[in-house]
């Protein structure tokens, strides 16, 4: 079986694009594509934790996850996210099935070990109820895609124990995409794609080897939170995945027509 995997951002999901993400999505559906939606809820999360009197705690871009954290997560990621995200596909006539790492371990996932992290400093970091993939449910995946079903997957992870991890969702999708051995992976953000000039959306690169990538990282083009999405997405296609687009500011047809025609819509890494 042939995915396409789709990656959703908590932004486009709280906007007003998620309708035509969702049209989109459930036409691909319906065309006989074989459609997994990853999404994350950075924004919510923090939302959530402010109107609770919380102070968000991050590090080098990175969310410290205690045990409050992980409880304001499992409601704004697992709960409100994943069911505004499937009520959309709903409304669109798609056939969502919300899911997380506690749902048969759909994400299996370990505890990230203490290290140190780029931006922070020398010393090893615990970073707290953070995990890393370690696998995947491929069996219910398999089922509820063979039967016209689309699987929405929040970025939670779980071990055979039941202990629950916060993941990032770009780090997740990368990761279902290589064990699905995904045809493509497609990343919807608030961005048209990897841009020359930043406050310039006419400066779209349709498409970059890692080549590329690497002297437009090292001229200043790609910078801040573009450069982890450029080196995982480059991993992922070590692994195996055979395209991934960065995508974002779509109109109707748009996801279905990057994915059939890579580059022209976004920006596709090769």
């Amino acid at each position: 079986m042939s995915y396409v995997v789709i990656k959703l951002g908590g932004e486009v999901v709280q906007s007003a694009a998620l309708s035509v993400v969702a049209a989109d999505v459930a036409a691909m559906r319906a065309s006989g594509e074989s459609v997994v939606l990853v999404h994350g809820g950075g924004p919510q999360v923090t939302q959530l934790q402010k109107r609770l009197g919380m102070d968000p705690n991050i590090i080098a871009g990175r969310r410290v996850t205690d045990d409050a954290t992980l409880d304001v997560l499992k409601m704004a990621v697992g709960g409100r996210v994943n069911i505004d995200l499937c009520r959309a596909l709903t409304a669109a006539g798609a056939r969502p099935v919300g899911l997380n790492g506690a749902s048969s371990q759909t994400i299996a996932a370990t505890k990230r070990p203490a290290k140190p992290l780029s931006g922070a400093g020398p010393d090893p970091i615990d970073l707290g109820h953070v995990g890393d993939v370690t696998g995947l449910n491929m069996d219910l995946l398999s089922i509820l895609t063979k039967s016209g079903y689309i699987p929405v997957l929040a970025c939670i992870g779980a071990d055979a124990e039941g202990n629950v991890y916060n993941i990032n969702a770009d780090a997740v999708a990368n990761r279902v995409s290589v064990l699905l051995g995904a045809k493509s992976l497609v990343l919807i953000s608030d961005v048209r794609g990897v841009l020359r000039d930043v406050t310039d959306s006419s400066s779209r690169i349709a498409s970059l080897t890692q080549g590329e990538a690497k002297r437009a990282i090292a001229d200043g083009v790609i910078t801040k939170g573009m450069i982890p999405k450029i080196d995982e997405s480059f991993a992922a296609l070590a692994e195996g995945v055979k395209q991934i687009h960065i995508v974002g500011h779509l109109q109707p047809g748009d996801l279905a027509r990057e994915v059939a025609s890579p580059g022209s819509v976004g920006t596709v890494l090769r």
